[in-house]
């Protein structure tokens, strides 16, 4: 994900301009938007998408947590939020923001494309904004089948496809060749949806897939 590491290195001076002037602990909190949306927006589109409480559900690809950190509030105690991804700079604003909210559901787990997780244990994987690192995309794909439970759900954010600012291994691939991958993978075409979204600090529209592993 050197793509974000070096967004990350450009702004490195600016933070620590901004830091020592107010005084705060980097965060996750880089933008009004960000805020916004862990306050409550991210909730609203989770729920909409079909999050409900007492699910667990692996936000993969999970960065600094921008919707692994409303998706613990809307699944409540009685549910858990695996936050998953390589990045470990990433992993640790994510754990430093976790510490600072009343939040004691969410296990942050640093691996590259295995998740250290049983069989059939998943209610719902989050996948947003993230299969355009990878060419082999059939790894994600396999991996959601796998730790999903039967009727288990995939919800997909394939930002950078060709149709969406196309970027890396996804820049000549269509929504549509996304979707029939993850039906070759296992899985239903369940619903789409066309919202409004975070991505990366800021709101933009994007299409959500959601699939359902096969019975």
């Amino acid at each position: 994900m050197a793509e974000k590491k070096d967004a990350i290195s450009l702004l490195a001076p600016i933070r620590e301009v901004v830091k020592g002037r107010m005084g705060f602990r980097e965060s996750i909190f880089s933008s009004c938007d960000v805020k916004r949306w862990i306050e409550k927006d991210g909730e609203v589109f989770l729920m909409a998408i079909g999050l409900k409480e007492g699910q667990k559900v692996v936000d993969f690809g999970s960065g600094r947590g921008h919707y692994t950190l409303p998706a613990a509030k809307l699944v409540g105690e009685k549910g858990k939020v695996y936050a998953f991804d390589r990045d470990g700079d990433d992993l640790e604003k994510l754990k430093n923001t976790v510490s600072t909210m009343d939040i004691n559901n969410i296990e942050i787990i640093e691996a590259e494309t295995k998740v250290p997780l049983d069989d059939s244990c998943i209610d719902v994987v989050l996948c947003y904004d993230v299969i355009h690192y990878l060419k082999d995309r059939t790894l994600i794909y396999d991996e959601a089948h796998r730790i999903l439970k039967k009727g288990g759900i995939l919800s997909l954010y394939p930002k950078h496809c060709k149709d969406d600012f196309p970027l890396m291994e996804l820049v000549d691939v269509s929504r549509e060749e996304v979707i029939q991958e993850v039906l070759s993978a296992g899985f239903y075409f369940l619903s789409r949806f066309k919202k409004t979204l975070l991505h990366d600090d800021y709101y933009n529209v994007g299409e959500v897939f959601n699939f359902q592993k096969r019975q």
